[in-house]
């Protein structure tokens, strides 16, 4: 039997008992904490790694086992949905990053339909079927490369059925601001609603969407109004029927004219150089503003020697006030050497040494000198020009001398000549005077025992050019003319009268139907069937059979930019001993088809393919003209300083083949 202790003694000895107990049991139950180290030891800690070298901790971090892919993306899908998927996928971001664990795994595989359907909604897919499978195991091949690195989390199922493809009813475009008022607008509108129109009946994409919103805002901002912008645009899409109809509004601003032309960056030459140049494509002030002269006047400015690189802008404002047009020149040295080396089919190795003086001391004109040896020709030649005035006018001299050695003649002449050119926004001028003096001599002469007759001559000459292309260095379309006339006398003992005319006709036509281009002036994708090149040339001298004209003054053709299957000046008249001098009549024909090869139809092709044919004649009576006539095929690169050309061309005179290499655009 239990003995019960008194009541006294359970309040006075229990109590504290029983409440050391629940005390410890207390202290017991609370949260174990971590130690934190002493302030001094997480300062040596600290300071540890402070010390250790930069190298040292670059190779402890190499040391580290590389990081593999943490998990395998496996998309069924049509190849172009799957690229982009793979491309664009938030989760691919993740895909090597060494911390990533299972659960972020699993948040990213919640988000991955969503982040799915939104990038295949910018190909016009909105209503695709997503069925994300359940996270497989990895692949031994992925356990295997890993290594020692982080080990794969697994591999991810993704089947896509992308449905039907969304298309676009319609685009309407609408305008605000000045540009619905301005009657000389009324083509720039249709122009950019033109444009927004073929997008009907096409796929829709984002990116479609985005490019024709940019070139209809390029297209307005181009000309009068340089601050437009888009206030407003909508792709309405209606998955049940599965189309797309979209709207944008363009905000014009108001009409911009230009200002003063404000020159920065002149200190050795003039400004008012500059300054005439810019004017001479347009940009005067209260014209209306054009992008595509603000590019021409800067092509003018570097093309004129006197710049090594120039930047023609204006700053659009929110007022109607004139805009000042800001040109930023850097200009290029006084003087300048170059030394080259090349080579042609036509002429083979080639050294040649420049000369540039931009301001001669006391005239200020710039001076061009050349010396020039190849295989056949050489060439010593100084070209002097002055500034342009107001109206583009400036004085021009010549003074050279040259050697022909063909196969069997040989010709030595020399030139001088003085007078004025103009280099217009639209057509090219010259108004001269030119004294020739040649000596010819032929195989018959050189047996013999003669050094050939020197024949002499001055005329008075006017030269026209005009050049429409759509481009100046890799033209699309587009058409040139150029005209020479000259009359004059020869000299020495016999002085006869004679005149002498010259043309030249290139046109460019595009086949098929192309993309035009979104920004005026710019080069445009091209045709997808190509251009035909149509080349016409003749030339005549009209005087009495026996006016004894300079050879220089007469006619020979045949080489790369003429009549491709021959050699350098092989057709002309041809001389009882084989030999071929020239003759008061040419005509020449080429018909040339440049098809691209590739491209993506939104950028011109870099490389195409070339077929043509070309024919040519010489002779001193038009009935005597009988045409020469290559056939041959090519390849061209268009390269950004122009087109790369290689062709092989077949004589059907001579019955030979040739190959013929040429580089630029030539008119």
């Amino acid at each position: 039997m239990p003995v019960t202790p008194p009541a006294r003694c359970r309040r006075a000895v229990c109590r504290p008992f029983l409440s050391a107990i629940l005390l410890l049991i207390g202290l017991h139950a609370l949260p174990v904490q971590a130690q934190a180290p002493a302030p001094e030891a997480a300062e040596a800690a600290d300071e540890a790694d402070a010390a250790e070298p930069a190298d040292a901790r670059a190779r402890r971090i190499a040391a580290r086992a590389p990081v593999r892919p943490r998990f395998e993306l496996q998309i069924d899908a049509p190849e172009a949905q799957r690229e982009l998927l793979e491309r664009h996928l938030e989760i691919q971001r993740f895909r090597e990053q060494r911390s990533l664990d299972a659960a972020e795994l699993e948040r990213l595989l919640l988000e991955l339909p969503a982040n799915a359907r939104r990038l295949l909604a910018t190909q016009g897919l909105f209503s695709p079927r997503i069925t994300l499978g359940a996270l497989q195991p990895p692949s031994a091949e992925a356990v295997a490369a890993a290594g020692d690195g982080p080990a794969p989390l697994g591999r991810i199922p993704l089947q896509i059925e992308p449905g039907p493809v969304t298309t676009v009813a319609s685009v309407q475009v609408s305008f605000k601001g000045a540009v619905t008022e301005d009657a000389d607008a009324a083509e720039q509108r249709e122009d950019i609603e033109r444009d927004a129109q073929v997008l009907v009946g096409q796929t829709f994409t984002q990116d479609g969407w985005d490019r024709a919103k940019s070139a209809a805002l390029r297209r307005l901002t181009a000309l009068r109004y340089p601050g437009g912008r888009i206030s407003t645009s909508l792709a309405d899409v209606d998955g049940a029927t599965t189309s797309a109809r979209l709207y944008i509004e363009l905000d014009s601003g108001p009409r911009q004219r230009l200002g003063a032309i404000q020159i920065e960056g002149a200190q050795r030459y003039d400004p008012k150089i500059s300054e005439r140049i810019v004017s001479l494509t347009g940009l005067t002030p209260g014209s209306d503003y054009e992008l595509a002269r603000l590019q021409r006047a800067q092509q003018r400015l570097i093309d004129s020697g006197y710049f090594d690189a120039a930047f023609v802008y204006v700053e659009p404002a929110d007022g109607t006030a004139p805009l000042p047009v800001k040109v930023q020149v850097r200009e290029a040295m006084r003087k300048k050497l170059v030394l080259g080396v090349g080579g042609s089919t036509d002429n083979g190795a080639r050294l040649s040494i420049e000369h540039t003086h931009n301001q001669l001391p006391f005239l200020g004109w710039r001076a061009l000198s050349t010396l020039k040896l190849e295989r056949q020709d050489s060439l010593a030649r100084t070209d002097w020009r002055a500034p342009p005035d107001k109206e583009g006018w400036g004085w021009i001299t010549l003074l050279q001398a040259a050697r022909q050695e063909d196969e069997l003649v040989s010709t030595v002449s020399q030139r001088a000549r003085f007078g004025r050119a103009q280099d217009g926004e639209e057509y090219d001028r010259s108004v001269y005077l030119q004294y020739d003096r040649a000596r010819t001599v032929t195989p018959s002469q050189r047996e013999a025992g003669s050094n050939g007759q020197i024949e002499s001559s001055i005329t008075a000459n006017y030269a026209w050019t005009r050049e429409r292309f759509d481009d100046p260095i890799n033209p699309n379309s587009g058409q040139g003319l150029a005209v020479e006339l000259g009359a004059g006398t020869t000299l020495g003992i016999t002085r006869k009268p004679f005149g002498r005319v010259q043309a030249r006709w290139l046109g460019v036509l595009p086949l098929g139907d192309a993309p035009r281009s979104s920004t005026p002036g710019a080069p445009s994708p091209g045709p997808r069937l190509g251009r035909l090149a149509l080349r016409l040339e003749g030339g005549a001298v009209i005087a009495n059979r026996d006016t004894p004209v300079p050879d220089t003054q007469l006619f020979l053709t045949g080489g790369d930019n003429t009549v491709r299957g021959y050699g350098l000046r092989d057709i002309g008249v041809r001389q009882p001993d084989g030999s071929v001098l020239a003759g008061r009549y040419k005509t020449v024909v080429s018909l040339e088809w440049q098809r691209p090869v590739g491209g993506d139809g939104l950028t011109r092709s870099a490389l195409e393919h070339v077929l043509f044919v070309d024919g040519g004649a010489v002779a001193n009576r038009t009935q005597d003209l009988r045409m020469q006539w290559g056939v041959g095929t090519g390849l061209r690169y268009n390269s950004p300083v122009g087109p790369l050309q290689v062709d092989l061309a077949y004589g059907l005179e001579t019955r030979k083949v040739r190959l013929h290499l040429s580089v630029g655009f030539v008119f």
